[in-house]
């Protein structure tokens, strides 16, 4: 067994699953891959399991009955690698959003020092590709919102390429982990700093799919605009000792 392992959640992603898992692997490094798929009705679990016959051993899948939220099947994630050996755990979309390549330079971040790095769009300007600038706004001013009411250095806060140590994950009670969408990807990494863990942002370029679609949703803009303020109310309450 290697020491990283690349969770990728899936829903319907036919169009771009094999290529993801493809460029994972031929990095030739100690990256595992664990797709959690929700029950995608477009066949991406079937491409998948065909896929695990080449790959023995690197390539692993979970699958679940129905869409069950992206927090979910991160903190399913988690604890199907921390059941195993993994030092490094990786959180990646299936959608080319994040280069492969990145994962590298991640995963050294958190080798030298950090225990949570954070592939970040905003700390070196804005580096999007594709999106609209409506969407650049919103989610720029979103990460400065989540700053004003947090406190958190974070300039990219609902970032979702991230590397965690195994130590950040052993340590954060995933019960107490509420949320699904974008809130989930901030409350990661409030509650990783409220801990005192030391998390770092890596400047990357975040592309935009250009095939599938797009999960995104006012939902979970609006499930992240109310849920950073209650996360910061009941952080009052709550007793981060290691």
């Amino acid at each position: 067994m290697r020491d990283s392992l690349v969770i990728i959640p899936t829903y319907n992603e036919k169009e771009n699953i094999e290529k993801i898992i493809r460029k994972v692997i031929e990095l030739n490094s100690d990256f595992e891959i664990l797709i959690i798929d929700d029950g995608s009705p477009d066949g991406t679990a079937a491409i998948v399991q065909v896929l695990q016959a080449e790959f023995p051993g690197l390539l692993h899948l979970e699958q679940r009955v129905g869409k069950l939220g992206l927090g979910t099947a991160y903190i399913h994630g988690f604890k199907w690698a921390l059941a195993r050996k993994y030092e490094y755990i990786f959180e990646m979309d299936a959608d080319f959003s994040h280069n492969p390549l990145d994962l590298i330079r991640l995963k050294e971040a958190c080798m030298n020092g950090a225990d949570v790095a954070i592939g970040s769009r905003y700390v070196k300007g804005v580096n999007v590709v594709n999106w609209p600038m409506s969407r650049v706004l919103m989610s720029y001013f979103a990460s400065m919102y989540v700053r004003l009411i947090t406190r958190i250095d974070i300039q990219d806060a609902t970032a979702g390429f991230k590397c965690y140590r195994r130590v950040v994950l052993e340590t954060i009670p995933m019960d107490k982990i509420k949320f699904v969408g974008y809130a989930f990807q901030i409350e990661m990494k409030f509650t990783a700093i409220q801990y005192g863990f030391k998390v770092v942002e890596v400047p990357i370029i975040f592309t935009d799919r250009t095939e599938g679609v797009s999960k995104m949703s006012t939902r979970i803009f609006r499930e992240a605009f109310l849920g950073v303020i209650q996360m910061k109310v009941n952080s009052w309450f709550r007793n981060y000792k290691r």
